[in-house]
């Protein structure tokens, strides 16, 4: 699968740098393009300049808004980003048009941090932009949630969340969340938590992107996993977790038929890999809530076997027993067996609603601070609609 990518604000124009990476490695380590294109959209020069592998030409940076920001952003005001973007997003568009081999981009991926202002205002504007001149192509987000302390500090972060996640998911096709909290680690610095987080985000898509653009015969799977599948399985709310088992060096060459005991091992790595990423998805869910779902068997094709897949598929069908389940292998790794799943489709996701339930709660609270009236409880649904649009 071939993406277009765009990093909206700061968080979502780092992510995309990182993408860069992904691709490069691609073409390194296989000889294939997973990134057609990448370009970050900000408000902030600065931002856009300490960006490292995205060109740098005003082509691929893209500052929108700077004769109203002075090219210095919007200060968390998402708003005001979603009013630049409306008014720029023709900016974006067009150097989306000079992309070469636009044709043969399968779906677009927008990413940006939900706090934010930039990022967070403009995602779901360039969405329904890219969906009415691109009409034949998917348009995906990818939204990073923020972390707790910006929750506990900032109380306008909740907002830019609430009415973020809300205009997206009226505009995509279907949005990756990511928690950030789950990949902090205490004792490190910011800024390597920042790039390891950036990395362990864009690693779960390595190989579910390039299993479908493969041409060496030699590596491409029995049951090839291409952007046809990925297409039909993501729809709404979704999240993506990679997995991996180490194989051992060991090997028994004078063995013709592979013995129980190698075969059960082989199964239990694949089980292994499978339970590491479910429980590395991107954000904690309960996988029943999913009504779609794909996994992706990456490993040296002596080590792929039918109880291996079997396994594989009893063990996300026991998890995600409502999904309709989509799978295929892709013959790569070596020293290794890696498994990438994808739970999409998500009718319940307990993050997304405690996020709505909080912003429908600050507007209450400014309502009351200015004298208004005051909401109360009336039940998500209902009061989904009090929650602004960005679009």
């Amino acid at each position: 699968m071939k993406l277009l990518v765009i990093g909206c604000g700061q968080c979502g124009g780092r992510i995309a740098d990182t993408f860069v990476l992904l691709n490069k490695k691609a073409r390194l380590k296989r000889g294939i393009d997973i990134i057609t294109n990448v370009l970050a959209v900000n408000t902030d020069i600065a931002d856009l300049s300490g960006l490292y592998h995205i060109k740098s030409d005003y082509q691929h940076r893209i500052l929108i808004g700077g004769q109203r920001t002075s090219g210095h952003g919007v200060g968390k005001m998402n708003e005001i980003g979603a009013d630049l973007a409306k008014e720029d997003g023709d900016k974006v568009i067009e150097t989306i048009k000079a992309t070469k081999r636009l044709s043969e981009i399968d779906a677009f991926l927008l990413i940006a941090g939900a706090a934010g202002g930039t990022g967070s205002g403009a995602i779901p504007v360039l969405t329904q932009q890219l969906k009415e001149h691109y009409r034949e192509k998917p348009v995906y987000n990818l939204i990073v949630l923020p972390f707790r302390y910006e929750e506990m500090t900032e109380e306008r972060s909740i907002f830019n969340v609430g009415t973020c996640l809300k205009s997206a998911y009226l505009a995509a096709d279907a949005i990756f969340l990511v928690d950030n909290q789950r990949y902090v680690e205490k004792n490190s610095s910011v800024k390597k938590n920042l790039s390891k987080i950036n990395y362990l985000v864009v690693k779960p898509f390595y190989n579910l992107l390039c299993a479908g653009e493969e041409t060496n015969p030699k590596y491409i799977g029995s049951r090839v996993l291409d952007a046809g599948d990925i297409i039909q399985t993501l729809i709404g709310w979704s999240v993506i977790g990679y997995g991996k088992a180490r194989i051992p060096r060991i090997r028994f060459p004078f063995t013709e038929k592979l013995d129980f005991r190698q075969k059960s091992t082989k199964t239990l790595r694949g089980a292994q890999a499978m339970d590491e990423a479910l429980g590395e998805l991107t954000l904690k869910c309960d996988p029943t809530d999913a009504k779609k779902a794909l996994y992706l068997l990456t490993a040296p094709s002596e080590e792929m076997h039918m109880d291996l897949i079997n396994g594989l598929s009893d063990s996300l069908k026991g998890m995600a027993t409502e999904a309709i389940i989509r799978s295929g292998d892709y013959p790569r790794e070596k020293g290794s067996l890696d498994v990438t799943v994808v739970l999409s489709d998500l009718v319940n996701s307990r993050k997304v609603m405690d996020y709505f339930t909080k912003t429908i709660n600050y507007i209450s609270n400014a309502k009351r601070r200015q004298g208004g009236i005051e909401y109360g409880y009336r039940g998500i649904e209902e009061a989904f609609k009090d929650i602004p649009s960005l679009l």
